[in-house]
């Protein structure tokens, strides 16, 4: 039986948990075993840059964060080796960094995730990491929006050219 000291550490260890799944957007269960920690000292440098929280958790630890968290159906992912990366700024940023680091690395596999409170499996975290970066789409939309209004811009303007053109030819006609 675990002391009294113990035992609130871990209380408050799926406290903090917990809160912490709430707020995020995206979180993503990997195993890790048999990455070296140079390569772990890397990933968690590159994720920390893009400002998401990468840890080690114990299976039974993160079981009731989860619970807590409101978050069903990732009791089956928690076994073996597991480690967590959330966002709470970004939906892809975690899903892509460790979606390239598992495609560099063997050893190193994505198990599961979850999006706003929900389950989601492989292929939706690997869906979620093909997406371009919240400013590529920000770019992609603005450009949208911009198409028909340079469209629009090129009509009037071959409009005016032409009525130029009318007239000039108009002033050559009178002058001779």
């Amino acid at each position: 039986m675990p002391s009294a000291k113990i035992l609130e550490q871990k209380k408050q260890q799926v406290a903090e948990l917990t809160e912490s799944f709430k707020k995020a957007n995206v979180g993503v269960l990997v195993d890790y075993s048999g990455i070296t920690v140079e390569k772990d000292t890397k990933l968690r440098k590159q994720l920390r840059e893009a400002g998401c929280e990468y840890k080690v958790v114990k299976n039974t630890l993160l079981s009731l964060a989860f619970k807590e968290a409101g978050i069903e159906g990732m009791d089956e992912y928690l076994n073996g080796t597991t480690a967590i990366a959330y966002c709470d700024d970004s939906y892809v940023d975690a899903p892509k960094i460790l979606s390239e680091y598992a495609a560099a690395n063997d050893n190193f596999t994505i198990k599961a995730g979850f999006i706003d409170g929900g389950k989601v499996d492989v292929a939706g975290i690997s869906a979620l990491a093909k997406l371009p970066s919240k400013e590529v789409l920000i770019a992609q939309v603005l450009g949208g929006f911009n198409a028909p209004i340079q469209g629009f811009a090129n009509v009037l303007n071959g409009t005016i050219r032409g009525l130029v053109i009318a007239l000039n030819a108009i002033a050559e006609k009178q002058s001779a």
